[in-house]
């Protein structure tokens, strides 16, 4: 694995435990989106830091040990209510549903001069589950990410979205200078008007470099300056089990596609959009967030670190 800071990404969002209710009891898993797609950076051989808040506090010290063992960089924000808690339990037709804690709700993200130091090393800045609908948080991430590559998942969840039109605005803000943007149709349903192509032709309108549009057990599309290409998600063996981490093993595997340059051609979009509906079918087959590969699989893994 390389170590050159160059080659690095940085990611900023949420981290936290997800406390799952089912038929099966009670468990808690360490999760939250920006956290998964480092955590999963680092599976594919990236090195990575996550900038994020966490809690001084039990689950604090299981976020800061799952990082740990999976070699993530942890820039801490200052956590005064604690670490962020997503009650996770599923609806009738098998979606999950999440009851955040008051942390989560209220998350916030300051930029060290370690962190600043760290994205501006950095190869490309992935944004994921970032309070938009807070215009200091926006100025704040605005004025640490200037100049940087960067690639945002809007990621909204109704349980932390306070205001839907300030997010908009913040998220468009933010979106107009970077180089990729993933946006599935949850995002199209909870911020606009539920039309996932009518959003990917309004980013790309406003000058958002390539447009990552995931729709589920369709596939995604991704629109660039080459052209629209698609994939279909990839058939590979086993049962789907959890769907929950596949926007952000996706999202990962783009990042990590995109760590040595963008792709010039359509061919290379192609390969990039292929690996990564790979990478979302593979790490569907398990619970939980973590990402998996198809090479994962074959090779028998079954999970590490407590995922």
């Amino acid at each position: 694995m390389s170590t050159d800071s160059s080659a690095s990404v940085v990611v900023i969002g949420d981290a936290l435990i997800d406390e799952i209710r089912d038929a099966g009891g009670v468990r808690e898993l360490v999760g939250g989106a920006a956290l998964n797609v480092a955590v999963g950076l680092r599976r594919l051989g990236v090195p990575t830091t996550l900038i994020a808040m966490v809690g001084d506090d039990e689950a604090g010290a299981h976020i800061r040990e799952y990082l740990g063992d999976h070699d993530v960089r942890l820039i801490e924000s200052e956590a005064p209510l604690g670490s962020s808690r997503a009650i996770v339990q599923r609806a009738a037709n098998g979606e999950p549903v999440y009851l955040f804690n008051e942390a989560a709700q209220r998350r916030s993200i300051r930029y060290s001069p370690d962190a600043k130091e760290a994205i501006a090393d950095a190869a490309l800045v992935a944004v994921s589950c970032f309070p938009f609908d807070v215009p200091a948080e926006v100025d704040a991430l605005a004025d640490a990410v200037a100049g940087a590559r960067l690639a945002i998942d809007p990621n909204p969840r109704s349980g932390m979205l306070s205001d839907r039109a300030e997010f908009v605005r913040g998220f468009e803000r933010l979106a107009a200078d970077a180089e990729i943007v993933k946006v599935g149709g949850d995002d199209a349903g909870l911020l606009y008007d539920g039309d996932l192509d009518a959003l990917r032709e309004r980013l790309r309108g406003f000058g958002v470099g390539a447009v990552l549009a995931t729709a589920g057990a369709d596939g995604a599309t991704l629109e660039s300056g080459a052209g629209a290409v698609h994939a279909p998600i990839s058939s590979l063996p086993g049962r789907v089990v959890d769907t929950v981490g596949a926007g952000d093993a996706t999202l990962a595997a783009v990042a990590a596609g995109l760590v040595d340059g963008t792709p010039t051609d359509r061919e290379g979009w192609v390969a990039l959009l292929e690996r990564a509906m790979d990478v979302a079918a593979a790490t569907v087959r398990a619970e939980g967030g973590l990402l998996r590969t198809p090479e994962s699989l074959r090779e028998g893994e079954k999970g590490v670190h407590g995922s």
